[in-house]
């Protein structure tokens, strides 16, 4: 009765409303929709949010995709121009750059205080500093504006209602990752700039290959977190009619093939943090032999595997391998018959010339000894190859069970 009564209220105090027929009540009440024709507008409660929400909820999601990946981009290039480690101090709001000369003297005379200057670059003039100064600067300015981008239109989005439920939790999640990005990065820079680290004349100063991986994968997590739910919100997974237990194994080796690629990347950025790729400089042998000869070199045998330059690339190419071949096989399998939505074709084919390509620029890369536009390249393309295994699974979702 008091639901009844809500209504009756509802349709006496605003004439606008059209009046509702008592047997239509609690099929009203079960949508939980409200049409003001004076306004024009539907509001929606519960989890239902107007189509032109749904629309820029759906481009902001993308729009905060692309801005992480431009930041893995711009990370990459960063690091392969050794700029991470020219600025010494961090502040959680940033600080303006030098505007003088003598701010640019102080700046450099900071820099001249830790290892990297001591060990490495000792001949660095004070133009070439500015050169990485720029790029590390750049890096860090575009990570609070991904911040920005992010907590802004969240707020307004919120504040309107077009967040579900659901959509609430991953939002604040993403914002979680963000914050604890950043905090990750400083750690990470904080691990080159330790003179303690650097003992050995030998020693080459550079960030932890472990808190370089770490935040890589975090970064990574945070696009795929964000490329998924923007996917959801503006394409739906199309409908399949049969599902079939060929297509059940599509959707699981889909999956794995994600996650392969996932790790493959992480172990990139353990050959970036340890220079592996500058060890071997050969394909598909190590110099004259199928397996390096130090393969295994230090002691305790698990240092090996996050420690030894040559058995990271070594891992390197054979999950590089492993990935290449999932993605190959999705692919062919996706040709040969089974039934999957229209759009996973597409998704499939799109991983597999991606993996190829992927696999191209990395044997390219090492080849060449590592060249900037390459490597940052071929860093990207583990993005890529990353985006299209997101897309084939999402369009999968709907592949679960065998109908009974």
């Amino acid at each position: 009765m008091s639901a009844l009564c809500m209504v009756s209220k509802l349709c006496r105090s605003v004439p606008a409303v059209r009046c509702i027929k008592a047997t239509h009540i609690q099929p009203c009440l079960r949508r939980t929709t409200v049409t003001l024709t004076g306004e024009g507008v539907q509001r929606l409660a519960g989890d239902e949010v107007p189509e032109l929400g749904r629309k820029w909820v759906g481009r902001w999601l993308f729009g905060c995709s692309g801005m992480v990946f431009g930041a893995v981009v711009i990370g990459g290039l960063t690091r392969l121009t050794e700029s991470g480690l020219s600025m010494t101090d961090w502040h959680l709001f940033g600080k303006r750059p030098p505007l003088s000369q003598a701010e640019w003297e102080r700046e450099f005379a900071q820099y001249q205080q830790y290892p990297e200057f001591i060990m490495k670059n000792k001949e660095i003039s004070l133009q070439e500093f500015k050169f990485i100064w720029w790029m590390e600067y750049g890096h860090r300015q575009w990570g609070r504006c991904i911040g920005t981008a992010f907590l802004l239109p969240a707020a307004y989005f919120w504040h309107k209602g077009w967040f579900t439920r659901a959509l609430k939790k991953r939002v604040v999640a993403c914002g979680a990752l963000i914050g604890f990005q950043g905090l990750l990065g400083w750690y990470m820079v904080k691990s080159g700039l330790e003179k303690e680290r650097f003992t050995e004349p030998s020693d080459v100063p550079r960030v932890s290959q472990y808190r370089l991986a770490a935040h890589l994968g975090t970064a990574f997590v945070l696009y795929s977190l964000f490329l998924w739910n923007a996917l959801g919100i503006t394409n739906p997974p199309q409908a399949i009619k049969q599902v079939t237990t060929q297509a059940i194994k599509f959707r699981r080796l889909a999956h794995l093939t994600k996650g392969w690629v996932f790790l493959t990347a992480l172990s990139g950025a353990l050959v970036a943090g340890l220079d592996a790729g500058l060890v071997y400089n050969s394909f598909p042998k190590f110099a004259d032999r199928w397996i390096p000869s130090d393969l295994l070199a230090f002691s305790p045998t698990l240092r090996n595997f996050t420690e030894n330059p040559t058995t990271v690339q070594f891992d390197h190419r054979i999950l590089g391998t492993v990935s290449l071949g999932l993605a190959t096989a999705l692919m062919v399998w996706s040709r040969r018959g089974v039934k999957l939505p229209p759009r996973a074709y597409m998704a499939a084919s799109a991983l597999g010339g991606m993996a190829w390509m992927q696999v191209g620029l990395g044997i390219s890369t090492l080849l060449l000894y590592v060249p900037t536009a390459l490597a940052a390249m071929h860093q990207s393309g583990s993005l890529l190859t990353l985006s299209f295994a997101i897309w084939l699974t999402h369009e999968l979702k709907h592949v679960k069970k065998l109908p009974k």
